[in-house]
């Protein structure tokens, strides 16, 4: 007997794009609540673990900093300021431009934020060493996709966002 394809369900479809799109904001929320609590955990407000998020993959300027986290100019030299008070990062001249100066994370920033994060790296390790090649190629282009979607929307908002009182 041979096994006979049946078109797709549009209905069954349309559940599954629906079931998908809780699960992002699901998992989303997640994420938000667990980076809350790392927040907590290290003293550290929403704006500097999000500084320290984007000094974990290379050193930025203060600039680089102001756009990643939403902050303005003074606002992202009082926190790098204050994580520099702590310890967890410094300022650089850049090899490229003596004019320039970085701020990367230091090696204390780099431990107090991979003992927080680690295990729950360690711990999703297993999850993806179940997927084949071609599962993580999808994953990892969807994930780029929907990213650059989100970050021209967020650009599209901010264009036309009025300006705070």
């Amino acid at each position: 007997m041979s096994s006979v394809r049946q078109p797709p369900d549009p209905g069954r479809r349309e559940q599954l794009v629906h079931a998908l799109g809780d699960a992002m904001q699901q998992y989303q929320r997640s994420v938000q609540a667990f980076d809350d609590t790392v927040g907590r955990a290290l003293g550290l407000g929403p704006a500097d673990l999000r500084c320290l998020d984007w000094l974990v993959d290379g050193p930025k300027s203060a600039g680089q900093l102001s756009t990643a986290t939403g902050l303005r100019p003074a606002a992202t030299t009082a926190l790098i300021d204050r994580l520099a008070k702590r310890g967890l990062v410094r300022r650089t001249r850049s090899e490229a431009d003596r004019r320039t100066v970085l701020v990367e994370m230091t090696e204390l920033g780099q431990t107090r934020t991979w003992e927080a994060y680690g295990p729950l790296v360690r711990a999703g390790q297993p999850m993806l060493d179940e997927l084949d090649t071609e599962q993580l190629e999808f994953m990892g282009d969807y994930l780029r996709r929907i990213t650059a979607l989100t970050d021209e929307h967020r650009t599209l908002l901010a264009r036309h966002a009025p300006e705070p009182a």
